[in-house]
């Protein structure tokens, strides 16, 4: 039975906490929305077009976002404004970038190697 005022998430292994996370992360258009807010806040009506998808897709995929505890939300006037709640978040992305650079350098020396023989 849980404590009073303790979670059920913290009743869970770590694995499925990340796992979560992940999840939540695993889609091009919530990673492209990530991107355009690690440059800061900005308006719905500014992401959609950079992000390329229709609104009522970008809705879904900003819900997703939200409950996963990922983005923040501020309303201003008739516009929601949307912004990365952890920075260490904006870290993590980073880390992605640079180890998939890593990868595709090693793949393009795998293939100067190959050319060469």
């Amino acid at each position: 039975m849980n404590e009073p005022g303790r979670s059920d998430g913290l009743n869970r292994p770590i694995s499925e906490i990340k796992a979560e996370l992940f999840k939540a992360l695993a889609h091009p258009a919530r990673i492209r929305v990530l991107e355009l807010l690690a440059e800061g806040e900005r308006p719905v009506g500014e992401i959609q077009p950079l992000v390329g998808i229709e609104a009522s897709h970008l809705s879904q995929q900003l819900g997703v976002l939200r409950r996963a505890g990922l983005v923040v939300t501020r309303k201003a006037g008739s516009s929601v404004f949307y912004a990365i709640r952890d920075p260490l978040l904006v870290e993590l992305l980073a880390v992605a970038k640079r180890m998939l650079i890593n990868s595709l350098s090693e793949t393009e020396d795998l293939l100067a190697d190959l050319r060469a023989r």
